[in-house]
């Protein structure tokens, strides 16, 4: 056998071993059952667990919110939510944002299918919810400041909407009277005013907070390949805590509750992160906050709390602080705005861009270029040609390795008459063989390893690629051609029913016959890796020829499950990669006998390739 398909083996067994390694090392992690009574008796058990001690560094708090438990509240006012891309209600119980759902999103893509919830009050099935309040210092106490359970009345606005805001009033009956001015601009970007007028006769010192509480872990699968958890921004990095690691923490407060607290000195924010969705807390830019991840075993409550510094308000003053909530879906355009107009420092980071980072990042700016391109013009399934241009566009910037590569092929195969007489003369030496041929390698400056090149280039750009199409939420949904109305799940269409030719359901996911049931995009790839080898000759040798032969389909296999954007990405670059590779070995003289190969695999006489 040669060494170009002794090369070609190698990546193609290379490319195997790699994805196989990532059905190992990221297989799709089990769903934790989350028990019905935990659930209930959540909805009575503390939802404002006691935290932790903070030390009293500079100006951070030392204060802690309430412990009290936050009562159901069905029968509570409430004020409507309404902008063009949210809605729910805020319950005057608390004053908690507890009702928000997306009206830019459904769950499925079943017509009838209802818009996606983010944010339920206690009392539902699963409670997740903000809420902002008072911590106490010196001689106040929780009574004296708003908590989860404080009784609010409305001081302006009836609906929350964009340019709308709402303002609520509470009067401690002490002489200190708390404001809340609750406002939303037109994505989900919340904006919450907390103040206190002093009319007593003494200083008194209190700390704003914010908390976001979730009672069990969200419903759906658990992906080690994805960060689902707490997120946090510190001064200096981004550190996350999946649901699972957070009875782990190691700190335990006096009620029991597992903790990890963290001081920012100037910018950062806190929250949680599902898949597409998150809801976080960010105090203002340049606010130093204590920043506190916590969990309560039990009735199973997570919850991150801001903890912003102690104020001091002289009688007769007024004392303050402003805040924002993010509670929506993570677009990167969106994001990005966030970052950039309104300081939210390194906010773009919330999106789990994954190991390959520094590949991922430009990947996905150039596809929201493409895709707005091809949207601009009217374009349906506008996602779908943008992985295609950006295809494309990849290949451009690596041809020159590539053109380097298919060069040293081409010069693989004019040698091949020299490699010939070689064999012959060395007759069953190998290590003459091997210094012989080293030495006509080196004569023609050709390198026998070169055709591996575009592989290890390949490898990086596919799982970034992978990562970008798995966590975007602008890949979510998209449609692209006739079948193909998600990218971002497998190819719904089944061989096993003639692609809906005939009246069967294709087997559901995860049963014995699915690994069978083969879309139209899987067999699209299979057939262009199967024509790619068919450039060459089949390796001389029966078992290597075999292994040889089975790879395009064990590929298409086991690729068959993945999002049909990525596939559609691989069936674009193999397309790509055959037009390269045969341009460029017939500009060297070689001429690619594709059909000739093709009827020699079948057991028919191949034509030699010619010169």
């Amino acid at each position: 056998m040669d060494d170009q398909n002794k090369n070609l083996i190698l990546a193609t067994a290379l490319s195997f071993l790699v994805i196989l390694a990532w059905f190992l090392l990221f297989p799709p992690e089990q769903a934790t059952p989350v028990d019905p009574a935990a659930v209930t008796a959540s909805q009575s058990a503390p939802d404002i667990a006691a935290a932790p001690p903070v030390p009293a560094t500079g100006q951070i708090a030392a204060a802690t919110p309430e412990t009290a438990p936050p009562a159901p509240d069905a029968d509570a006012p409430r004020l409507v939510i309404d902008t063009p891309r949210l809605t729910g209600s805020i319950s005057l119980l608390g004053g908690r944002i507890d009702q928000l759902a997306l009206k830019d999103y459904k769950e499925t893509l079943d017509p009838d299918s209802g818009i996606v919830e983010l944010l339920s009050p206690v009392g539902s099935e699963r409670p997740y919810y903000a809420l902002y309040g008072w911590a106490p210092a010196g001689n106040l106490g929780y009574d004296d400041v708003p908590g989860a359970n404080t009784v609010w009345t409305v001081e302006s606005g009836s609906t929350l909407g964009v340019g709308a805001p709402v303002s609520l009033v509470w009067d401690n009956g002490a002489g200190l009277t708390f404001h809340r001015t609750i406002s939303v601009d037109e994505n989900y970007l919340f904006s919450i005013s907390q103040s206190v007028e002093n009319a007593t006769g003494a200083t008194v010192r209190l700390a704003p907070y914010g908390i976001v509480a979730r009672h069990g872990q969200p419903e759906g699968s658990r992906f080690y390949i994805l960060h689902e958890g707490v997120v946090r921004q510190t001064d200096r990095e981004l550190e996350e805590i999946k649901y699972k690691k957070m009875p782990d923490m190691a700190f335990v407060d006096r009620e029991g509750a597992n903790a990890e607290v963290t001081q920012v000195e100037e910018n950062g924010w806190i929250g949680f992160t599902d898949k597409y969705w998150m809801t976080t807390l960010i105090p203002a830019p340049g606010q130093p906050f204590t920043s506190v991840a916590k969990y309560v075993a039990g009735p199973e409550i997570y919850q991150v709390e801001s903890r912003l510094p102690l104020l001091s308000v002289d009688p007769g003053a007024t004392g303050g602080a402003e805040t924002m909530l993010f509670a929506g879906a993570k677009e990167w355009e969106t994001i990005s705005h966030y970052q950039k107009d309104d300081g939210i420092f390194r906010f773009i980071d919330s999106i789990d861009w994954g190991w390959f980072f520094f590949f991922t990042k430009p990947i996905f700016g150039l596809l929201h270029w493409l895709n707005g391109a091809f949207s601009g013009m009217g374009i349906p399934g506008s996602m779908g040609w943008s992985i295609i241009c950006l295809t494309l566009i990849i290949k451009a910037i690596v041809l020159p390795l590539a053109y380097k590569s298919y060069t040293s092929m081409a010069k693989m195969k004019e040698l091949q008459p020299e490699m010939e007489k070689l064999k012959e003369r060395a007759g069953g030496d190998r290590q003459k063989l091997q210094q012989e041929m080293m030495v006509l390698y080196k004569k023609e400056k050709v390198n026998p390893a070169a055709g591996c090149l575009p592989l290890f280039v390949q490898i990086p750009i596919f799982f970034s690629l992978y990562k970008v199409i798995f966590v975007t939420i602008e890949l979510r949904h998209a449609p692209w051609i006739g079948w193909i109305r998600d990218l971002s799940a497998p190819d719904p269409s089944s061989i096993l029913n003639l692609f809906g030719l005939l009246p069967y359901a294709p087997p559901e996911p995860g049963s014995l016959f699915a690994i069978l049931s083969l879309g139209v995009l899987p067999i699209l790839l299979g057939i262009s890796m199967w024509l790619q080898q068919k450039l060459n000759p089949a390796p001389t040798d029966q078992t290597q020829a075999m292994v040889f032969a089975w790879m395009p389909w064990i590929f298409m296999f086991m690729l068959g499950g993945f999002a049909s954007g990525l596939v559609l990405y691989w069936i674009a670059n193999n397309t790509i990669t055959f037009i390269q590779q045969y341009a460029i070995m017939r500009s060297h003289g070689y001429h690619p006998d594709v059909f000739g190969n093709i009827k020699s695999s079948v057991g028919k006489k191949a034509k030699p390739g010619k010169k």
